[in-house]
């Protein structure tokens, strides 16, 4: 699914997730409020960022080929994107992987299931806090 270009007002999210019953629930849920992106896997994920840079990523830690985790990595590697938040949904518990996905650079940590009204609050919460660093200071 791509943003539809007039749509810009809107924040866009990449919501990168490999099962497509979630990837739908979540895309839905939050198409209420954003222009929502998606991605089964990390590789279309940064094809597509190519073309819409998005406003936020939400991913998925276990992923086919370029994992959530190397996704990170790549993301916070590239210059032009490198500043964008990134939201990991996990259905792995414990520190071990939380730690790793604190290393490579995300943002927020959410553990599976995840409600959608509390993926798209910290969605807002993470788009308004970018918006805040982008304004100069008089």
């Amino acid at each position: 699914m791509l943003p539809s270009p007039t749509r810009r007002e809107t924040p866009r999210v990449l919501l990168v997730e490999d099962h497509q019953d979630t990837r739908q629930m979540y895309a839905e849920f939050l198409g209420m409020e954003f222009d929502v992106m998606t991605a089964p896997d990390g590789e279309q994920a940064l094809e597509i960022m190519q073309s819409y840079p998005p406003d936020v990523i939400v991913t998925d830690l276990s992923l086919p080929g370029i994992d959530g985790f190397e996704l990170i990595v790549r993301v916070r590697a590239d210059r032009q994107f490198h500043a964008i938040p990134i939201i990991c949904l996990s259905g792995y518990g414990g520190h071990a992987h939380e730690q790793r996905a604190r290393e490579a650079g995300c943002d927020r940590i959410l553990q599976k299931p995840c409600m959608p009204d509390r993926l798209a609050e910290i969605v807002t919460e993470l788009v308004q806090d970018a918006a805040t660093r982008r304004i100069p200071n008089p």
